[in-house]
């Protein structure tokens, strides 16, 4: 992944807004979401989360499928996956040092915020 791209996508997330609407598409699967859906669990104007589903999907952290009316949001899990990898390379010298990027099932105690 070329540096400008991460730096474009940590940009995108840096916003609070966004980086909730990722979240939520990320939890959501593969299928993801309608814009409405993201609207009314956000509790964002349709207007407003237009406009940060546009930046979040031109930097490709998101993608957007047309299905009758509507468009269904997903996350782009390959570019999520490249940008972690980029913040990640060579992290530690090649010794696992990172235990919440491992993949793994939630469990109930997980806030998603603390260290172990």
């Amino acid at each position: 992944m070329e540096t400008l791209t991460a730096a474009e996508r940590l940009a995108a997330l840096g916003h609070e807004s966004r980086l909730s609407i990722y979240r939520l598409l990320v939890e959501a699967g593969p299928n993801g979401l309608i814009a409405s859906a993201i609207a009314e669990t956000l509790g964002l104007p349709a207007a407003t989360l237009s406009f940060h589903l546009s930046h979040l999907s031109r930097v490709g952290l998101v993608k957007g499928e047309r299905e009758s009316r509507f468009i269904r949001y997903s996350a782009e899990y390959g570019a999520m996956d490249s940008l972690i990898g980029f913040l990640t390379r060579n992290c530690c010298q090649g010794e696992p040092c990172l235990p919440q990027t491992a993949c793994r099932a939630p469990q109930p105690s997980d806030d998603g915020d603390k260290q172990p």
